[in-house]
């Protein structure tokens, strides 16, 4: 209980219940020991002495003081070490009401990956992209903007975000600043009646002011700046004064707002406005000003967006790999704007040490698409320096031409056994020809002729032909032609770069997953909150979780990552169901989650309900069974025999025969809940065996269809500034 050294020390005779007495009470040990033992009672009068001061101080993470003159002749400062930054000792509201100025910048990691994008866009193309010149009209732009296709594009990406943009479809800047602005918990309530009236509602406002100040935003206070244009100019309160009232309203404080009530209520008598109005516009000004958002903050995002998207409009490749460049470090993000690259049609290929550096590579040949090479510097356990000196041989001497030139020619003392070991099995000797076992396989003796080699070379041994004295011993060992099973071949892929390049595990599993499957991990974004889904995929991760309050506090559940051939999403599987199911949930298992999405948090969630293996699926989620007959060709003796299928295999799912007769005539006939099956792999080989190849079809439930955006037409679409409707 929080309750004060002194509190908890003195005998509350003022209170003989409550908070206070039972802290008295619940400390008596301590009083015990503070009256009896000298060390207790020094240690807790010093505390005293120190309780309710600040524990330390902080650094504003953005902030930088900008003043006049010299911040020694305003405020205190310091400096915690040598070369550490030097600060103000007051915090920023003390700072700032000494009138100093205090200017937050953020470090957009955003902004180096729009330098990188236009630097390889001069290499491959010649073009100096001038993104201060970009016409904000450019309706290629805005058409991606309006299908969602966001991903990478900086605000806009999240699964939300895209949502909103496919109900809106921007097709003007202004609505990508407001959707910065409204995209937040507190103005979220305001989206579907910006969404609306873009596309058509009416709107109006009590005052004609009124509507000429919020037309940009259809009658919706968005901006803080909107409310000091509406109190100045409506209110006739001065602008100084009418955007220090935006801040107040925006930050809650009671008593600035209600000083200002009178005069806004006074100057609005002015314009002719009745009290009882100017009453209403100001208290409809209160709780819209709470959220109101900088319209300069969101303008600034909405153009760097902007540009994000022109970029990807225009230069998808190079956009794309200064996009993965700076996201190397997040496994997620690489495996989500691979996904989006395979979207775009842009080939994203393991690196390779013959074409890759350090970032990921836009490579351009002359003959088909560009494609992207990954960066050496994302394989685990390959560092810059080594990366320095991979491509510094390669720039110096030319391609190598397999393992042994390249031990011969690189620096091994910063290229070891480890870095050429993630090397082969991140695929970057690939393009030499040879199989990655065999490399790992004589990469030992590789290194040792390569060592000798530079150890020759650098002692400047030569024979009296001038060659080498390596160049004249016996070859080195032919590298084997063994190759890993594809199983063992991605599972080392994927230790060193964290997720599968060459080919995924679930692509064998393809037709499975699209049959039995109701919905797609990407799908999980356009779906109402608690439908309920199939999902089919892989557990690329798992945490445990013990929950620690409501009515399970303190029971297990898990958190998994599941992942398929669109992406990535979490599933949480609750205590029941992981106690049930916890032998088919561990990593890689291939498997089938049923449950609900939840749509709680910015990106949408499974609830798991149910975990079916993979290879179990067609006997659990199949819906019903087709069995197909040639009507040439059978007798009685054929449908007596597939009656004692089906009884051998009786089970719940209905049964269906397909006769096909000649002249194109098919009947279809539904047996009787006496010939219902289990339609697992047995029935279907049985079955097989009778009537032959494809002769069963396991009908799956229907896919789920995706929520839609509104429709409206072409002419209802604003292409500028709506005109409200006024009294």
């Amino acid at each position: 209980k929080e309750a004060t050294l002194a509190q908890c020390l003195e005998d509350p005779t003022s209170a003989t219940s409550g908070p206070v007495r039972d802290w008295y009470v619940g400390a008596a040990g301590l009083r015990s020991a503070y009256n009896d033992e000298a060390d207790v009672k020094l240690v807790v009068d010093t505390a005293r002495g120190l309780e309710g001061l600040r524990r330390q101080d902080s650094i504003h993470a953005a902030a930088v003081v900008i003043s006049p003159e010299p911040l020694t002749d305003i405020v205190p400062l310091q400096q915690k070490g040598e070369g550490a930054e030097i600060v103000t000792q007051y915090e920023m509201h003390g700072v700032e009401a000494l009138g100093l100025l205090k200017m937050d910048f953020l470090g957009l990691r955003t902004l180096s990956t729009i330098a990188r994008a236009c630097e390889l866009i001069k290499q491959h193309h010649d073009v100096a992209v001038d993104l201060a010149d970009l016409d904000l009209t450019d309706r290629k732009v805005h058409e991606m903007f309006a299908a969602g296709h966001t991903k990478g594009v900086f605000q806009f990406e999240s699964g939300g975000m895209r949502d909103v943009l496919m109900k809106m479809r921007p097709n003007r800047v202004e609505d990508l600043i407001a959707a910065n602005a409204l995209y937040r918990p507190g103005p979220m309530v305001n989206i579907d009646a910006y969404v609306a009236r873009k596309h058509g509602e009416r709107w109006t406002t009590p005052h004609k002011i009124m509507s000429d100040v919020l037309a940009e935003t259809y009658g919706i206070i968005v901006y803080q700046e909107q409310v000091a244009r509406l109190v100045n100019q409506l209110g006739g309160i001065e602008r100084k004064r009418a955007f220090r009232l935006a801040k107040a309203i925006s930050k809650k404080k009671t008593a600035m707002i209600e000083a200002e009530r009178a005069p806004f209520i006074e100057g609005a008598a002015k314009h002719g406005v009745k009290k009882s109005v100017a009453e209403e516009i100001f208290n409809q000004i209160l709780p819209f000003g709470e959220y109101a958002f900088n319209k300069a903050h969101s303008t600034g995002y909405a153009l760097v967006a902007f540009q994000t998207a022109w970029l990807k409009a225009y230069y998808p490749v190079e956009f794309m790999a200064a996009l993965l460049t700076y996201e190397m470090g997040d496994t997620n993000k690489v495996v989500e704007y691979r996904e989006e690259c395979k979207r775009l049609g842009i080939a994203v290929k393991p690196p390779d040490v013959n074409t890759s550096n350090a970032d990921f590579t836009v490579v351009r040949p002359e003959e088909g698409d560009a494609y992207i090479r990954f960066g050496l510097a994302a394989v685990k356990g390959i560092g810059h320096k080594a990366v320095h000196c991979i491509t510094k041989a390669r720039d110096e001497g030319g391609p190598f031409g397999n393992l042994y030139d390249f031990c011969e020619r690189v620096d091994l003392t910063a290229v070891n056994r480890g870095v050429i070991e993630a090397s082969i099995k991140a695929g970057a000797f690939d393009t030499t020809g040879a199989m990655r076992k065999g490399l790992v396989t004589i990469l030992d003796k590789a290194l040792q002729v390569g060592a000798e080699t530079q150890r020759d070379r650098q002692a400047g041994q030569m024979n009296m032909f001038g060659t080498f004295e390596h160049d004249e011993a016996a070859p080195p060992p032919a590298i084997p032609t063994d190759e890993w099973s594809e199983a063992e071949m991605l599972k080392h892929e994927k230790s060193v770069l964290g997720f599968y390049v060459t080919r995924h595990p679930l692509a064998n599993h393809a037709e499975v997953l699209s049959r039995f499957a109701t919905a797609n991990c990407a799908d999980l974004s356009r779906l109402d909150d608690s439908t309920e889904v199939v999902l089919g995929g892989m557990i690329a991760r798992i945490r445990n979780v013990v929950t620690k309050a409501g009515r399970n506090a303190g029971s297990k559940m898990a958190v998994l990552g599941l992942e398929d051939l669109t992406g990535t999403i979490e599933a949480v599987v609750f205590s029941e169901t992981l106690e049930k199911h916890r032998d088919l949930i561990r990593p890689d298992a291939l498997v089938f989650l049923r449950g609900r999405v939840d749509r709680r948090r910015e990106e949408p969630s499974l609830r798991v309900s149910d975990v079916i293996a993979l290879e179990k699926g067609q006997a659990a989620l199949a819906e019903a069974v087709i069995i197909k007959l040639n009507a040439v060709g059978f007798d009685e003796s054929v449908l007596q025999r597939l009656r004692d299928i089906c009884k051998a295999h009786t089970g719940d799912r209905n049964v269906f025969v397909r006769i096909e007769s000649p002249g194109s005539l098919t009947t279809v006939v539904r047996c009787g809940a006496e010939l219902c099956v289990f339609p697992d792999a047995g029935f279907v080989t049985d079955v097989e065996s009778l009537l032959g190849s494809d002769s069963v079809d396991v009908v799956a439930a229907k896919r789920r269809s995706k929520r839609q955006p509104p429709t409206a037409p072409e002419s209802d679409r604003p292409t500028s500034k709506p005109v409200a409707a006024t009294p």
